[in-house]
């Protein structure tokens, strides 16, 4: 199974509250180069796209969906920045286990990004993602083992 992980791009520092912070151009424009560098190496297309509801999330996912396909998505209340990498671990395991899923996307927020990487990836520090840094791991659900396969940062 594939996993790939995207922070949301980059936000405005000032809003009413976390979860309203807006993309600038610049993370609009660099959520979207990274997501055409992903198409060229072949990934384009995943079986689910799991999205934080922040704004800022949302609008990585409208800008990056231009190039990314996928016929289910959904808002995940559980990849905010505050989600628990344990929990979204273990349930993305189920998830792929009743769906049959091959390939997923998250679109979240650090630290969440980092922390869930390393639950993936077991011998990995949780790594510091970039604002619109994706990376794809390919993980053995039989022998719940993940490899890091590559990053892009934008």
């Amino acid at each position: 199974m594939k996993i790939f992980i995207m922070r949301h791009g980059e936000a405005e520092h000032f809003a009413n509250s976390d979860a309203e912070r807006v993309l600038t151009e610049r993370g609009k424009k660099l959520s979207l180069s990274v997501a055409k560098s992903a198409q060229e190496m072949g990934f384009s297309q995943f079986d689910k796209v799991l999205v934080s509801p922040y704004i800022r999330a949302q609008q990585t996912w409208q800008e990056i969906s231009t190039v990314f396909s996928t016929d289910k998505v959904e808002t995940c209340d559980d990849i905010t920045p505050y989600g628990e990498s344990g929990q979204v671990f273990d349930f993305t395991l189920a998830l792929a286990e009743v769906e049959k899923l091959d390939s997923l996307l998250f679109v979240s927020h650090l630290p969440l990004v980092g922390y869930l990487t390393a639950e993936f990836v077991k011998d990995m520090m949780p790594p510091m993602f970039p604002t619109s840094g994706l990376m794809c791991i390919d993980y053995d659900v039989e022998q719940q083992r993940g490899e890091l396969l590559w990053n892009i940062n934008s």
